[in-house]
């Protein structure tokens, strides 16, 4: 029988190499985004290296702006907000789009997706005219809607993702025993997805709070969100209170990573669970 060619990748030196290449991506991408933590602990005034000594003068400062407060207090609400309105709209749609008997399922899917596709420029100014002709751009309500256009297709995807895991003997079964689907849903499905539903819910939330380019076009001049209020620190004043901003930004999407990592590695041992008590 013929040999087959020795791949370098599945020898001996195959998974070193893969490890030295992810972790080298991976410090490429992570490494210019910690270099602003140091700066967020300077004593001095201006962002250079080396520091002149190790201070929390700027977190201080940051919790005692009622500036930068006001902003923090207007992401949250925001993203609040988009939060609780994206993950009914996107678990609901998520759960007709799943279903093979509904029409045009692929244009639907593509259409909801599109928020992924265009470019945030393109999603921000087009939000701005149509909001303009109706009254609504400069304001809380306006990002909210924006906001949850650009959240909704995440939780589409992850409670999709969930639901295609789902073995669908269980709403079977549930209609054999009289169950209404209402019923089927809040006490079957809804349970067994839960997982799902809760990361798409903090993909939403860190989208909203995150987001910059919408809330230059439609925040106005009353509304700042905390990245906006980062962006025209920048431009106008470049102070350390900026990078302790920035550091708390990046602490809040690293905790929601933490959380959907968690609920993913939960949901994947019930299911595991599951599958083994299974007769």
């Amino acid at each position: 029988m013929r040999e087959k060619p020795h791949d370098p990748l599945t020898g001996r030196l195959g998974k070193p190499l893969i490890s030295i290449v992810a972790w080298s991506v991976l410090a490429f991408l992570v490494l210019p985004i910690l270099v602003v933590v140091p700066l967020s602990l300077t004593s001095g005034t201006l962002l250079t290296y080396p520091l002149p000594g190790l201070s929390l003068r700027w977190y201080a400062e940051f919790l005692g702006n009622p500036v930068w407060l006001a902003a923090t207090r207007n992401s949250l609400a925001l993203a609040t907000g988009v939060t609780l309105l994206a993950t009914p709209l996107g678990t609901l749609a998520a759960f007709g789009l799943v279903r093979p008997e509904f029409p045009f399922r692929q244009s639907v899917t593509a259409l909801l997706l599109t928020p992924l596709l265009v470019p945030l420029i393109i999603v921000a100014v087009a939000s701005f005219l149509a909001f303009s002709r109706v009254g609504l751009s400069g304001g809380y309500l306006s990002l909210l809607l924006a906001h949850t256009a650009l959240a909704l297709p995440l939780v589409v995807i992850t409670v999709l993702a969930s639901l295609r895991t789902l073995d669908p003997w269980f709403e079977r079964a549930a209609a054999t025993l009289g169950a209404m689907p209402a019923q089927t849903f809040r006490r079957i499905t809804l349970p067994l997805i839960l997982p799902g539903v809760a990361s798409g819910a903090l993909f939403a939330f860190v989208t909203s709070f995150d987001e910059v380019v919408v809330a230059l076009f439609l925040g106005g001049p009353e509304f700042r969100t905390l990245p906006r209020q980062i962006w025209s620190g920048v431009r106008e004043s470049i102070t350390p209170t900026v990078t302790a901003a920035a550091v708390l930004l990046v602490l809040l999407s690293l905790l929601a990573m933490a959380a959907v990592e968690h609920m993913r590695r939960q949901a994947e041992r019930s299911r595991m669970a599951g599958i083994g008590g299974a007769p």
